[in-house]
């Protein structure tokens, strides 16, 4: 059967290496130059492919760029709700933000990209609907845990409800991250923001409030 102009070209094993090549290629890439400062040409050579292979999976560098966040942003979102979802009704906040901050502070490398899209997203709207989508979801995945947890956990009052909590801990991750990339300590980092969550979820201390 000859394939039809409505039908979507097939998806080969090769084409999905040859895209995730791509991807990874671009990532090692933008985090040591930053976008803006890419060629095509360098993403090829580092993932040793030819112009043809990137215009078969990209038309632009920007949608590599886009397809490269979208697909890291996704990835963090499913790892957080699945963090959060391990606890029965009560909600173990120490046990859940230590599970939470493994996931949530990669690499470094991570945040230079994430960074770089966040100031291409502010130049962008186009790009920055995207961004605030990704945003929203991942406080949602937060807020839902919470809400399922109220009743059996109390949160501070100071917080509002579940979605206050939620925009508060997204906030928290985007202060110790921007000091991540000033002073590099992972380890201080991760520390850090365990105790700010912690902090902002229960009285201040290792228990629940």
């Amino acid at each position: 059967m000859e394939p039809t102009q409505d039908t979507p070209p097939r998806v080969t094993r090769r084409r999905v290496r040859t895209r995730a090549r791509l991807l990874d290629a671009a990532f090692a890439v933008f985090a040591a130059k930053g976008f803006g400062r890419v060629s095509i040409e360098e993403v090829c050579e580092a993932a040793g492919y030819s112009r043809g292979a990137f215009y078969s999976n990209f038309a632009t560098l920007d949608e590599l760029f886009f397809a490269l966040y979208q697909e890291r942003a996704d990835l963090i979102a499913a790892q957080v709700a699945d963090a959060l979802a391990q606890d029965g009704p009560d909600l173990d906040v120490p046990a859940s933000v230590d599970r939470v901050t493994e996931v949530l502070l990669l690499d470094v490398d991570w945040l230079l990209v994430k960074t770089d899209f966040l100031v291409h997203a502010a130049r962008d709207p186009a790009v920055a609907g995207a961004l605030l989508d990704h945003r929203a979801r991942l406080r949602r995945a937060i807020a839902d845990r919470l809400s399922r947890a109220r009743g059996h956990t109390a949160l501070p009052a100071v917080l509002g409800d579940a979605d206050g909590a939620a925009h508060a801990v997204v906030a928290a991750y985007d202060g110790v991250t921007t000091q991540l990339l000033l002073d590099r300590d992972v380890t201080a980092a991760r520390a850090w923001l365990g105790q700010l969550l912690t902090a902002l979820l229960t009285d201040g201390s290792r228990t629940p409030a």
